[in-house]
């Protein structure tokens, strides 16, 4: 049985990989400042701490209260869209609060340090993406993370730090912050249709992403943690079937029962298609993701019913306004 700290904790992905985690018999301590998850998010087994990961000091504590021996660090603030708008806050939050864990990690010689990156690292190369190209990211959240993973690298090489990289996509399901207007399709569509309000598609919605329901995705992230043999290297992690926004529509709206229409909003800056190979992961860690599109959205679609609409709040104060969509303005 090992300690693990699980950044993000409270948040979507964090507590199922928390959860994930528990259920292989390990301790937990999740760290998290709940700006974007909930209290409620955090497995009643697990050790809360509550704080920032770009508080240096904060940083400190927890591994100084507690026997940290891996890392798996999911905080983040993961708006690609959005990211252009609040520059220094996403580099602040992804980049130097990813930092100041990398360094707690390096000094108290942490056995593996797991990190959750994004497909956002590739930008619009020809899908299906693979951990062999070369990474293009095309918004300031694709930057920090390409920059968190180039960090590591260089931990590696310097101080023999363990890690591992991941790159989800478009992971969704039970838990995801519905409330969130600028990110996270899904809920934002499941958010729409308890409140009977139309769903916004930018563009024609013929983009195409690949959707992968969380429990494809938290068990192999915590198993992955104590597998040697897969240290050291950037896993592909998702869904492998593609789907248009379009699709996707009409799949949630079903799972809803919720006679609701399309908003047609005009394109956004935005990557057109976007999905990757997993055969890495299945070679390396045995990855077989069973979750169909119909079924992961019908499971999240009973759970949304039964919490209930979210109201969606904006962002604050943006740093640059020139651009922004129209329908992320204030109301």
């Amino acid at each position: 049985m090992a300690t693990v700290l699980v950044t993000g904790g409270a948040g979507f992905m964090g507590s199922h990989v928390a959860d994930a985690l528990l259920a292989l018999g390990h301790e937990v301590v999740v760290f998290d400042d709940l700006s974007g998850g909930f209290a409620e998010n955090v497995p009643e087994a697990a050790r809360f701490v509550e704080g920032d990961v770009a508080d240096p000091a904060a940083v400190a504590r927890v591994f100084a209260d507690h026997p940290i021996e891996y890392v798996w660090h999911l905080a983040a603030y993961a708006a690609e869209g959005l990211s252009h708008f609040i520059r220094r806050f996403n580099y602040t939050n992804n980049l130097i609060g990813s930092v100041n864990l990398v360094n707690e990690s390096v000094t108290r010689d942490v056995k593996c340090f797991a990190f959750a990156s994004s497909i956002a690292v590739y930008g619009a190369i020809d899908p299906p993406m693979r951990e062999s190209d070369t990474p293009r990211p095309e918004d300031p959240y694709g930057i920090a993370k390409l920059a968190v993973e180039q960090d590591l690298a260089a931990a590696h090489e310097m101080f023999g730090l363990d890690t591992l990289v991941f790159r989800p996509h478009n992971v969704y399901g039970e838990r995801q912050n519905i409330g969130d207007r600028y990110r996270n399709v899904v809920g934002i569509f499941m958010n729409c249709a308890m409140q009977g309000k139309a769903l916004p598609v930018f563009g024609d919605g013929e983009q195409q992403r690949a959707f992968t329901h969380i429990d494809d995705v938290a068990p192999v992230l915590a198993r992955a943690l104590f597998e040697p043999g897969a240290y050291n290297e950037v896993y592909n992690v998702g869904a492998d079937e593609p789907v248009t926004v379009n699709r996707l529509a009409g799949v949630v709206r079903e799972a809803m029962g919720a006679d609701v229409p399309v908003e047609r909003l005009a394109a956004r800056s935005e990557v057109k298609l976007a999905w990757s190979d997993h055969a890495k992961l299945r070679e390396r860690l045995g990855y077989a993701p069973s979750i169909s599109i119909e079924d992961g959205i019908r499971r999240t679609a009973a759970w949304a019913k039964e919490h209930g609409a979210r109201r969606s709040k904006s962002f604050g104060a943006l740093e640059v306004e020139r651009n922004l969509p129209p329908s992320w303005r204030d109301a």
